[in-house]
């Protein structure tokens, strides 16, 4: 993140100590005086970053007090800004690589149509395994247009949450979606990655994200074998 502007940096700060936990809802947050102090800025560098906390409605400001926490950035049923280890509330949630990124062509993402500008750019494709405790709960399939995302098939995702590292990244920032739940039984494929037997009832979630860059849209499939296990989200 070297490469982001000062408000960028001060608001990643803020907001991961938030989403953390170290600042909880109803907490004052340090002063604009002593924010300046800490990260070394000017003042209208922390406005800027407190202004973006409060259009994300994690903090607001009450007069004549300062900032206070609303709460840790919010979800969409299991669509969470930053991403599905906080919908699960593990910190023993690891993501394994099934397939490394690659460009592919498309014409649909999971039954959601694409733009024409879309399917020229082509997609960029990935699945991976999430594992809770070492059991293997998630497979997903990510779909995102090749545009604007220099180097990013050569990122590393193992381990790290796809919407952090298109924040921080690429300045993507996930504003809300669209998703349809299906029951179905597992097929061979799901049965070796999320080790059920046959026909083995599993959740499948078609996702289309929308995000702060206009027009730009992550289209993801996820299969839910929950066994043991309850999803939380907020709608």
């Amino acid at each position: 993140m070297g490469n982001l502007p000062q408000y960028k940096l001060v608001y990643e700060a803020l907001r991961s100590q938030i989403a953390s936990g170290r600042f909880a809802p109803g907490d004052l947050l340090p002063s604009e005086h002593e924010l300046c102090a800490v990260y070394k800025v000017a003042r209208p560098t922390v406005r800027k970053a407190l202004d973006r906390l409060v259009a994300e409605g994690v903090i607001f400001k009450h007069q004549g007090k300062g900032s206070i926490v609303r709460g840790a950035p919010k979800g969409i049923g299991i669509l969470s800004i930053s991403g599905t280890t906080s919908a699960v509330g593990s910190p023993n949630f690891s993501t394994h690589i099934i397939l490394r990124p690659e460009i592919r062509p498309w014409t649909e993402a999971f039954s959601f149509p694409i733009e024409e500008w879309e399917r020229r750019a082509g997609c960029i494709y990935f699945e991976r395994l999430r594992l809770l405790d070492g059991a293997p709960v998630f497979f997903d399939i990510t779909m995102l247009p090749n545009v604007n995302l220099p180097r990013f098939l050569n990122y590393d995702l193992e381990n790290r949450s796809l919407f952090d590292s298109l924040r921080t990244q690429y300045q993507i920032v996930v504003e809300g979606g669209t998703q349809q739940l299906f029951a179905i039984r597992a097929d061979k494929r799901l049965q070796e990655y999320l080790n059920v037997r046959a026909g083995h009832p599993i959740l499948q979630l078609d996702r289309k994200i929308e995000t702060s860059r206009p027009g730009f849209h992550i289209y993801s499939q996820v299969f839910c074998a929950t066994r043991g296990y309850g999803l939380t989200g907020t709608f």
